[in-house]
């Protein structure tokens, strides 16, 4: 099997990962890029902060906005090291991000292509391009390792 190296927005997704791992979270990062360059990264903290609505893609989200003074995101892309949730995915329609790429499917609680399939839903009000597989083993193999640590 070849191994491709990883764009970079994916790698900076997994070294988040990896911070929020460090910082007892489930390791997960995301990333928000515009005109190719990553202006946001950010990981799971919803512990850290006392907080269920800290997941990476919501914190990443939040924080680019913030960087560029605008509700929107039209023109940004989201990556993830794994498949949003129904709340990530309903925060990515209303922030409008141009394109998603996740890494690693969640069969059990994701909502983009599993589960909710929040994006194909008519009442949607943004679509965006979904990309996913980037990073996947690795992905997968770091919350196998997180969660296997803790039981």
């Amino acid at each position: 099997m070849t191994r491709w190296p990883l764009p970079p927005p994916m790698r900076e997704a997994l070294d988040a990962a990896l911070r929020a791992r460090d910082a007892g979270e489930v390791p997960i990062g995301a990333v928000v890029v515009r005109d190719g360059a990553v202006i946001v990264a950010a990981h799971n903290a919803p512990r850290t902060l006392c907080d269920p609505t800290a997941h990476a893609e919501v914190l990443a989200i939040r924080e680019a906005a913030r960087v560029l003074d605008r509700e929107r995101l039209d023109g940004c892309d989201l990556w993830v090291t794994l498949e949003p949730c129904a709340m990530c995915a309903g925060a990515i329609v209303h922030a409008r991000i141009d394109r998603v790429y996740y890494a690693a499917p969640d069969p059990k609680g994701g909502a983009v292509e599993h589960g909710a399939r929040v994006f194909d839903q008519p009442s949607c009000l943004h679509r965006p391009e979904v990309y996913s597989g980037m990073g996947e083993s690795e992905a997968a193999d770091l919350l196998r390792a997180f969660f296997r640590e803790r039981r």
